[in-house]
């Protein structure tokens, strides 16, 4: 009867796919003085969105057939490589790095608004402040 509504899956979307974003950041931060290795990044998560909701069943209660019952998990691939490498090979740049950080920090703080304020407007529907 209660069920989780749509708004709060994305936003908890949302901030997985931040999370998951800002570790991939983390690792090219980290490995970016290694020999050959290349900058990793995940998809935008509007087009992951869009993708995963396009046309498919939709799971609602655990009983439902043909849905699947676990949450889509999002898939780091190598990045398009812009720019010339360093010396050793490697395609990471700080620079681009700290730039996306500020994007999934955006992103997160975005999830987390639409989190509480959805969470405001339900409390205020059941008569609680």
């Amino acid at each position: 009867m209660f069920e989780k509504p749509e708004v709060l899956t994305l936003a908890s979307s949302l901030a997985a796919h931040a999370a998951e974003r800002q570790s991939a950041i983390a690792r090219n931060v980290a490995n970016a003085d290694t020999p050959g290795y290349r900058a990793r990044d995940l998809p935008d998560f509007a087009a992951t969105y869009r993708a995963e909701d396009a046309g498919a069943l939709r799971q609602t209660r655990a009983g439902h057939i043909g849905a699947p019952a676990t949450p889509a998990t999002y898939t780091v691939s190598e990045r398009a490589h812009q720019g010339t490498l360093s010396p050793n090979g490697n395609s990471v740049s700080l620079e681009t790095e700290m730039v996306k950080a500020a994007d999934v920090r955006r992103d997160h703080d975005l999830a987390l608004a639409i989190y509480g304020k959805s969470l405001t407007i339900l409390r205020a529907s059941l008569g609680r402040r």
